[in-house]
């Protein structure tokens, strides 16, 4: 296609957003984020303090009994406030998590007609009728008044091993699947470890969240989320301000570009890059599970004017089936029950969210 920068919407509407990003065209008003009830994107936001906590020490019993109730202290205090960490110890070495990022950066170089084997229309059909998407695309216009995200997505369901549909995974880089089948092996090992020590941190059997959030039906899907660079990262989000609808959420960063932002206290902090580190962001799951002990975090992602940005995210969540609410023993007299129990709590988020409704709100009691 011809690029001809007129200045005209209907010209940038014709472009897809890495056009856009490659040519240097100034975003039409579908990506302009408004003033909202969230703030407006401020160009230096300071540094959030997002604990760091070692999850070695939980999933081992060869550590010093003090020094693991002490970090399970850091774990309690991070999920009731900001709902957001930085873990390290978890098992995957460095160079695995940089062949996960080479080989997710490589696909997105592709030509785009080897990347789109699933056209937006089979994206949105598929959508419908299974009520969860997959394959890569651009964000996916639902109302008019929706505010585009700057990026691209590669959504595939990776657990249960069974339900996995591979039309879907990327056979070009030829070390994709392989690499994406070992690295969520990884992350279900790792949630596993920490369903089970945020269940102790508030002194509950350690199987009370796993027994409702991660067993064999339960769903992985992994996210790779491709920011191009933006001429204009003062007006234009990579993924406008949203609580996930998982269980919990497990994100690997950008090895060099910063972007993600949390909430804290009504204010936008950034989440700092920690070398080999794996952000932990609860989900509303975990938050209606613990009764509103434990925090869904507000986020966001932001753009920048200088290079594309990767960050690859895992949502682990129940079958759809499956019934989700507050463990019995974090209700009593002093705090009762907070939400109500649900069913395919992820929909809910989705749809809830398309129409501008905090989805949690919905959950009150």
């Amino acid at each position: 296609m011809a690029l001809v920068n007129d200045g005209s919407d209907s010209v940038k509407l014709s472009m897809s957003v890495r056009e856009m990003s490659v040519n240097g065209v100034e975003p039409p008003p579908e990506y302009i984020v408004k003033e909202s009830t969230f703030g407006a994107i401020e160009s230096t936001p300071e540094v959030g303090q997002i604990p760091i906590i070692d999850i070695s020490l939980f999933s081992t019993s060869s550590h010093d009994s003090a020094v693991v109730q002490n970090e399970l202290e850091k774990l309690r205090s991070a999920l009731s406030s900001s709902g957001c960490f930085q873990a390290i110890g978890h098992g995957i070495s460095s160079n695995f998590l940089d062949e996960l990022r080479e080989a997710a950066t490589d696909f997105f170089a592709l030509p785009e007609e080897e990347k789109q084997n699933n056209p937006l229309e089979e994206k949105q059909k598929h959508f419908k009728e299974a009520h969860r998407t997959e394959g890569y695309a651009h964000e996916v216009k639902v109302s008019e008044e929706q505010v585009l995200d700057w990026a691209y997505r590669l959504t595939l369901l990776v657990s249960p091993e069974d339900r996995r549909c591979l039309d879907f995974w990327p056979e070009n880089p030829k070390n994709f699947r392989e690499v994406l089948h070992e690295y969520a092996t990884k992350l279900n090992f790792m949630t596993a470890v920490l369903f089970k020590a945020m269940a102790k941190s508030l002194n509950l059997e350690e199987n009370s969240f796993s027994n409702q959030l991660f067993g064999e039906q339960a769903l992985m899907t992994i996210i790779f989320n491709f920011y191009p660079k933006c001429s204009r990262p003062d007006q234009v989000l990579g993924a406008k301000p949203h609580t996930d609808g998982s269980g919990i959420t497990l994100l690997l960063q950008d090895k060099e570009a910063e972007g993600l932002q949390i909430l804290v206290d009504g204010k936008w902090v950034r989440v700092p890059i920690v070398p080999d580190a794996i952000v932990v962001n609860l989900g509303d799951q975990m938050q209606i599970m613990s009764n509103g002990i434990f925090k869904s975090p507000l986020h966001r992602a932001v753009t920048n004017t200088e290079r594309m940005r990767l960050s690859v995210a895992s949502f682990n969540e129940p079958d759809p089936e499956s019934e989700i609410g507050p463990v019995e023993e974090l209700i009593d007299e002093t705090r009762p029950r907070m939400y109500k129990n649900a069913k395919n709590y992820g929909l809910i988020n989705y749809q809830c969210f398309q129409r501008g409704q905090i989805a949690l709100e919905t959950m009150k009691i």
